[in-house]
């Protein structure tokens, strides 16, 4: 047996891809043609299948590398063949008889008379998995089954493109389709009850016949945000709660702080101000500070306080986590957003640094308008939207004066949170923000 160092073959124009799967490990014995690893590339997932059978010695990659043509993925332990599979004899001269056939027990019938329906009669029911059948374990990576978790899609019953039989992400996402559109499961021509709520695709247009047209591709942030964001509208009942803040005081003892945070060389914005304030929220209200688990019949309440901060890049949103909030000044909570948005701008944020939120605060004061629905972070339960701040005649004490006022826009889902729970954290994000003294208390 020798030792083979297993590189990235010629794999056409791309370069520098990242490694989404590794779908074998160290002492794996492994076949000629079967897959190894798995590249996202801005177009599709590529796999890398092995050149050679026999026993992984070391990885030479981790998940989250980028490699290219002539990377080396593994060294193996080169097996020689040495036997062959003999061919399994033919079946006895009685058994091609269907008369000598036992009766299908009823839980098969089913599945197979779909299948009689593809064959000549005059040949024995060759043996057909049920539907339902949990024995047969799908050929599937890591990514895809966590996938097919959150769309709730039975993998034994997706038919994989990949090699031998291998189930991609596009297949789970085909079949998804096919099941919400059609209401069948694809392969099987069977109605499934209940599914006739699927939605309809929007029907394709030729714009080309109105005019003059440019088609360009969505980023690659695009495609991945608009995927997470679909799931999460379809997946969680968002309800919006809108509130106004008098920041008046908070405004002018921002000001205030301009002199000191110059010395400290950060800069104090009103959105340091929205994470404390949050971060106290979170822990007056802990139900906001909460996941559901996987069954949806628990509440994972946590004990940390991490907070998700959407910002707008060239190539789309991205939404860095600031840690431990509710143990940070405003300092430091000032200058943990100056470095991550600067990351952030610069395509150089690392998946861990946006990875653990606990809630999300999304504002689009520097642009403008004056209230918006934000689609909640999956699996966060809450998100805050803050819009553009505005002078406004406000009642008090027997007259009309100009008070400074912020538009609050709540999302919640409304399977953790209900609506007198929305209004109390924002009255509550009122109370603390209306007087930053509070946070003191």
């Amino acid at each position: 047996m020798a030792v083979k160092e297993i590189i990235v073959p010629d794999i056409g124009d791309f370069n520098e891809v990242p490694i989404l799967e590794i779908l074998v490990n160290r002492g794996d014995t492994v076949e000629k043609e079967q897959s190894l690893i798995t590249l996202e590339s801005d177009k599709a997932t590529i796999e890398i299948p092995s050149s050679d059978a026999g026993v992984v010695q070391e990885l030479k990659v981790n998940i989250g590398d980028t490699v290219s043509q002539g990377t080396v993925i593994l060294t193996l332990e080169v097996i020689e063949a040495e036997t062959k599979v003999k061919p399994a004899p033919p079946p006895p001269p009685q058994a091609v008889a269907v008369s000598q056939q036992p009766t299908p027990p009823a839980s098969s019938r089913l599945s197979s008379a779909i299948s009689d329906i593809r064959r000549p009669q005059n040949l024995p029911t060759p043996p057909v998995a049920s539907i339902e059948s949990k024995a047969f374990k799908p050929y599937a990576g890591p990514a895809v089954r966590h996938l097919a978790r959150k769309l709730g899609a039975d993998l034994t019953q997706v038919k994989g493109s990949g090699r031998q039989g291998r189930i991609l992400k596009e297949d789970v996402q085909a079949f998804v389709k096919q099941v919400m559109t059609e209401g069948t499961v694809p392969g099987f021509g069977v109605q499934l009850t209940g599914s006739s709520m699927g939605i309809p695709e929007i029907p394709e247009i030729d714009f080309s016949q109105f005019g003059e047209i440019e088609t360009r591709p969505l980023s690659r942030i695009q495609k991945l945000s608009g995927a997470h964001l679909h799931r999460s509208w379809l997946n969680i009942p968002h309800v919006t709660q809108f509130d106004e803040v008098d920041m008046t005081e908070l405004e002018a003892f921002r000001k205030d702080l301009a002199a000191e945070a110059k010395k400290r060389n950060v800069k104090i914005t009103l959105l340091s101000f929205l994470l404390k304030a949050s971060a106290a929220a979170l822990r007056e209200f802990p139900n906001f500070n909460a996941s559901l688990d996987a069954s949806k019949e628990n509440l994972i309440l946590k004990q940390y306080c991490h907070i998700g901060v959407a910002v707008d890049t060239p190539n789309g949103l991205v939404v860095p986590v600031i840690r431990e909030v509710d143990k940070k000044g405003l300092f430091e909570i000032a200058a943990n957003l100056g470095k991550m948005g600067q990351k952030a701008r610069d395509g150089k944020l690392s998946p861990s640094d946006m990875q653990g939120g606990c809630f999300t605060i999304s504002s689009l004061g520097g642009l403008g308008g004056t209230a918006f629905t934000p689609i909640i972070n999956a699996p966060e339960v809450a998100i805050l939207g803050v819009s553009r701040s505005k002078m406004q005649p406000v009642y008090q004490n027997g007259e009309f004066v100009p008070r400074l006022m912020l538009p609050l826009s709540l999302s919640y889902d409304h399977r953790v949170i209900d609506g007198a729970m929305g209004v109390r954290f924002t009255q509550y994000l009122s109370f603390i923000l209306s007087d930053v003294r509070r946070l003191l208390l």
